[in-house]
């Protein structure tokens, strides 16, 4: 069973099905969405869940951030003050830790106060899951680009743990090539205890699932979404 499950779903409304296959087969305590393109007002009614969003600006439905909880487990939400499209919680599954959903865009500047200053929010111990489209050799990629050397200033400048392995998380269809720009990080307390697997089904996106299970967790008994 996972603790903490991160996909960029590539819109969330056509969806469902998916996601609840993804529920079901890992039995996550949170589930952290990019990509959701949700419109303000929009609400996924999803059972033995809490659903949060944060939508990006403007008026086309595009990009976007969610986080999934159980309701299994006691949550709450953290108010960031953030240009960035980046959502968290504080989750007791084991003991007390913030979850945050963070989408990059691929062409939108990110600059590396916002960055910081999101860093600077979230309670310790923290983890980040998201699709940050940053490209480095540290989580996989043969090539570095702006984006990726951004996130490893980070990582090193706040003493983050990064959990990837080698394996690619992206499917990039027009050059039939795949790619890591999925990443987990967390806080150095915490490290120890997770462990991260890439899932091997698209769910009809072209990112695969980031599935973190927790070995310190002992599962409650969990409802299957239906």
């Amino acid at each position: 069973m996972a603790s903490f499950v991160s996909w960029n779903c590539r819109g969330i409304k056509n969806k469902f099905s998916d996601l609840k296959d993804i529920i079901n087969l890992h039995q996550p305590s949170v589930i952290a969405l990019q990509e959701t393109y949700l419109k303000p007002g929009d609400t996924i009614p999803f059972k033995h869940f809490n659903f949060l969003h944060k939508n990006s600006t403007g008026d086309r439905a595009t990009g976007g951030v969610a986080l999934l909880t159980s309701n299994s487990f006691p949550t709450l939400p953290l108010t960031l003050n953030t240009p960035l499209q980046a959502i968290a919680v504080q989750i007791h599954t084991h003991s007390l830790i913030t979850v945050c959903s963070l989408y990059l865009p691929p062409n939108t500047p990110v600059d590396q106060f916002s960055l910081n200053n999101l860093i600077s929010q979230l309670p310790i111990p923290f983890i980040i899951l998201g699709d940050m489209n940053g490209h480095s050799p540290l989580w996989g990629n043969p090539d570095t680009n702006t984006r990726g050397l951004q996130v490893e200033k980070l990582l090193n400048d706040h003493n983050l743990c990064l959990l990837n392995n080698d394996e690619y998380t992206y499917f990039h269809e027009p050059t039939r090539t795949f790619h890591s720009v999925d990443l987990a990080m967390c806080t150095p307390s915490v490290f120890p205890y997770f462990s991260l697997q890439v899932g091997n089904d698209l769910h009809n996106s072209d990112h695969f699932p980031l599935i973190l299970s927790d070995n310190r967790r002992q599962n409650p008994r969990f409802n299957s979404a239906s």
